[in-house]
């Protein structure tokens, strides 16, 4: 039984240049790692089926709030600032992409609007505890979606 996707989103024909906000690294062999590393994310990224596109959208959310937290804690305001913004990226990409037959996008859409407009207050105010709150809600999406991948097979 095929999953009923609830997002209006296809593959990428080719993937995006990415914009490097970090510092280029010295070493040889830190770059190439990076290079073998983007090359493994482009395949993943072309031959995933649309639900395991969305489930790699929602580990990426959870990724980004919990390196923002760990930057945080370091007190790195401009990592933490860039981690923050990556998971609002996210988050919008998966709320304008959503399609809105179904019922369930409605809730989708306000969950959505909730987690980014508490992302952005966690960045103006580089509070963890919100962070925190906003990773539970990630994590949930993520997980949810997991099982509905299993279910659906």
């Amino acid at each position: 039984m095929a999953m009923q996707n609830i997002y209006n989103y296809q593959k990428p024909k080719m993937m995006p240049k990415s914009i490097n906000t970090m510092k280029p690294q010295a070493n040889l062999y830190d770059t190439r790692k990076a290079t073998v590393n983007d090359q493994y994310l482009e395949q993943k990224v072309m031959s995933a089926k649309p639900e395991e596109l969305t489930l790699m959208l929602y580990e990426g959310i959870v990724k980004f709030i919990k390196q923002a937290m760990l930057y945080n804690d370091q007190k790195n305001v401009e990592k933490t600032h860039t981690a923050l913004m990556r998971a609002q990226a996210i988050i919008t990409e998966l709320d304008v992409t959503l399609n809105e037959e179904y019922e369930v996008s409605q809730n989708l859409k306000q969950m959505y609007g909730y987690m980014n407009a508490r992302l952005l207050d966690a960045n103006l105010e580089k509070e963890t505890a919100i962070m925190a709150e906003i990773l539970v809600f990630a994590e949930d999406l993520r997980d949810t979606w997991k099982e509905a991948m299993v279910l659906a097979r």
